[in-house]
């Protein structure tokens, strides 16, 4: 059984007929065509498929699209302003928080949510709010970097 959903993605609305069971993450890569999000575990462990919803970061491999009828989600395609990238993809350039880049849009739109609950975090702080997000290839010293460079940018503007 299929049933017609709209959800707004980057300030676009999208309308298709899905079946009950399509993921979220499948809905933005495949019918969206934004593949900026990434699938890595399909069990909500790695959070490479992080988005917002609503404004909060949420994993879309562990939600179905029709959770999702009627929100509004932002991307990582939908981050960056104008021509100009977000202080915290900026901040990941910079500092070099990202060797592969799998875990990167996911990382990013984490730490967003994160920097906008602790403004100036600990260097604990962050770490502990990043334990749902993994990097299997830089041991996130550098991600961790790229996070405080990204609060203390921000806290200056």
């Amino acid at each position: 059984m299929k049933k017609t959903v709209t959800i707004t993605i980057n300030g676009t609305a999208y309308t298709h007929e899905v079946e009950h069971r399509l993921l979220l993450v499948h809905f933005i890569r495949e019918l969206a065509g934004l593949t900026g999000t990434h699938v890595g575990c399909d069990t909500s462990q790695c959070g490479a498929c992080t988005i917002h919803m609503n404004g909060r970061a949420v994993k879309s491999c562990n939600m179905l699209a029709m959770q999702a009828a009627g929100a509004d989600i932002l991307t990582i395609e939908g981050l960056a302003k104008d021509g100009q990238l977000h202080p915290i993809q900026d901040a990941f350039w910079e500092k070099h928080g990202l060797q592969c880049g799998f875990c990167t849009p996911g990382m990013i739109m984490w730490a967003v949510q994160l920097l906008q609950r602790y403004p100036s975090p600990s260097e604990a702080e962050i770490r502990h709010q990043l334990e749902g997000n993994l990097c299997r290839c830089t041991g996130y010293h550098n991600i961790v970097k790229a996070i405080q460079y990204a609060a203390e940018k921000m806290a200056k503007r």
